[in-house]
C-alpha cells in the first residue's frame, strides 16, 4: 500500500507481488513514506518494526524464506495469504528427442491460409536443426507465441511423424490434425461501487500524469461547480473533507467517471455498465443516459439532502445470507442492500442497530458498524423524497448508448425514465 496506494477489488495483489520479489532478490524493501511509526502501537514491545531501509533476506533450503500478506476489504473481509520461497529447480538433462506418448504441436493464426503458411515455416524450421526435441517445440508453442482465431493442433509421436503431419496440413490436408474456430472472447462490463471505495490522495497521480483523466476530472468539477463550494482538486487529498457525504460522493462520481474515460482512451469500451447505490449515477454517465451536468447535479444535490438524515441511524454490514438476516430484524431496521450470498447491509434506527449487533456479538456471528450516521436505503429516505423531486426537477435523461443494468429494478433498463423518481428510489 505505501507504493500504490488503494486498488479496490486488486487490493492485496500488489503486496503479494511485492512479497514475491523481495524473496526472488533476498532483500526485505524499506516500508515508504512513513514519517513517524503510529502512536497506537507499543514499537518497544515484541520484534515487530517498520524497515525503514532495506535489508539484506538470508534464505536456505532448510530454513526458506517466509512471509504473511494481508489484505482488508472495507467490508470487514480479511484475506491472509502465507508465502513460502520456492526450492530452486534441479537441473535437467537435456530432453531426449524420442518422447514417449503422443505430443501436441498447436498452431494459430488470423485465417486458414496463414495456418498452412505457418505450418510450412515451422516444418522447415525444425527439419533444418536436429536438436530441437519435439516437446520443447510444442511447450514453446505453447508458452511463447500469440494464440490467434484460428487453430489447428498437430498430434505425433515424434520428430518424423509430427513433420509428416506439418507437410500435410501446409498443403490442405487436414488428417492427423485437430482445426478449430476460437468462438468470441467475453464481453467487458463497467462495474461502479458505491461510497466506501475512497481513500485521501485518490485520483490525483493520474490527473498529474494522464491527460485524458485529467481532461475529464475538469469537465467534472466545472459540472459541480454551481452546486458546492468546495474544489475537486483540493478534497482529494483531504481525508477529513472525504468523511463529508457531500464531498465523498460527488469526488467518487467524479473519479469513476474519469476512470472509465480513461479505459476507453485505452481501446477498452464497455458492453454493458452497471451500479451500486451511487455508483449508478457514474454508471448512467458513462452509458449517456445522464449529461456530465445532470449526473452532477443529481450526486451533488442528492448528497446534500442526506445531510439531513444524519445522526438520525446508521448501517451495519453482517455477514449471513439476507434470509437470515431477515429473521434478526426489529421494527426501525431494513434489509438496504445485498451484497453477495454472505453479504448484506442493514439500515436503520441507531438503537435498533446496536441491539443487532450486540445479537450477532453474542451468536458468533462477524457483524460490523459501516461508518456513517445516517439510513441509507431505509424508511429514513422518505423523510427527503420531496426534496429530492423538488431539487432534481428538470433532468433530461436519455437513451443510454451503452446498455444499463438497474441495481433498483434488476434488469435492463430503459434509461429515459432515470428521473428524480428514480433517484429517489436508488437512494431508498
Amino acid at each position: 500500500k505505501s507504493n500504490i496506494g488503494h486498488t479496490q477489488a486488486a487490493a492485496g495483489v500488489g503486496g503479494i507481488i511485492k512479497m514475491i520479489m523481495a524473496m526472488r532478490h533476498g532483500v526485505l524493501p524499506l516500508t515508504l513514506h512513513v514519517d513517524r511509526p503510529s502512536t497506537h502501537v507499543d514499537w518497544t514491545a515484541g520484534a515487530v518494526e517498520l524497515l525503514t531501509e532495506a535489508r539484506q533476506w538470508p534464505g536456505t533450503p532448510e530454513r526458506p524464506r517466509r512471509a504473511g500478506v494481508s489484505g482488508f476489504g472495507i467490508s470487514g473481509t480479511n484475506a491472509h495469504l502465507i508465502l513460502e520461497q520456492a526450492p530452486e529447480p534441479a537441473e535437467q538433462e537435456p530432453a531426449d528427442a524420442a518422447v514417449p506418448g503422443v505430443v501436441p504441436w498447436v498452431l494459430s493464426a488470423r485465417s486458414q491460409q496463414a495456418l498452412r503458411e505457418q505450418a510450412a515455416r515451422l516444418r522447415d524450421l525444425v527439419a533444418a536443426d536436429p536438436s530441437l526435441s519435439a516437446a520443447d517445440v510444442g511447450r514453446s508453442l505453447v508458452r511463447t507465441r500469440s494464440l490467434f482465431e484460428h487453430r489447428q493442433v498437430v498430434l505425433g509421436t515424434g520428430r518424423d511423424d509430427l513433420l509428416a503431419t506439418l507437410s500435410a496440413v501446409a498443403a490442405g490436408d487436414e488428417n492427423g490434425a485437430v482445426r478449430a474456430l476460437a468462438g468470441p472472447v467475453g464481453r467487458t462490463v463497467f462495474v461502479f461501487p458505491g461510497q466506501g471505495s475512497q481513500w485521501a490522495g485518490m485520483g490525483r497521480e493520474l490527473w498529474e500524469s494522464s491527460p485524458v483523466f485529467a481532461r475529464r476530472m475538469r469537465e467534472c468539477a466545472d459540472a459541480l461547480a454551481p452546486y458546492v463550494d468546495w474544489s475537486l482538486p483540493d478534497v482529494l487529498g483531504d481525508a477529513g473533507a472525504l468523511e463529508r457525504v457531500d464531498v465523498v460522493q460527488p469526488a467518487l462520481w467524479a473519479v469513476m467517471v474519469s476512470l472509465a474515460e480513461l479505459w476507453r482512451s485505452h481501446g477498452v469500451e464497455p458492453e454493458a455498465v452497471v451500479g451500486h447505490s451511487q455508483g449508478e449515477i457514474a454508471a448512467a454517465c458513462v452509458a449517456g443516459a445522464l449529461s456530465v451536468e445532470d449526473a452532477a447535479k443529481v450526486v451533488a444535490l442528492r448528497s446534500k439532502a442526506i445531510l439531513a438524515l444524519s445522526g438520525r441511524g446508521g448501517m451495519v454490514s453482517v455477514a449471513l445470507p439476507a434470509e437470515e438476516v431477515a429473521e434478526r430484524l426489529t421494527d426501525g431496521l431494513s434489509i438496504a442492500t445485498v451484497d453477495g450470498p454472505s453479504s448484506v447491509v442493514v439500515s436503520g434506527d441507531a438503537a435498533g442497530l446496536d441491539a443487532l449487533l450486540a445479537a450477532c456479538e453474542k451468536d458468533d456471528v462477524r457483524a460490523r458498524k459501516v461508518p456513517v450516521d445516517y439510513a441509507s436505503h431505509s424508511a429514513h429516505v422518505e423523510a427527503i423524497r420531496d426534496e429530492l423531486g423538488r431539487v432534481l426537477a428538470g433532468l433530461e435523461p436519455r437513451p443510454a448508448k451503452v446498455p444499463f443494468f438497474s441495481t433498483v429494478t434488476a434488469d435492463w433498463l430503459d434509461t429515459t425514465t432515470l428521473d428524480a423518481e428514480y433517484w429517489y428510489r436508488n437512494l431508498r
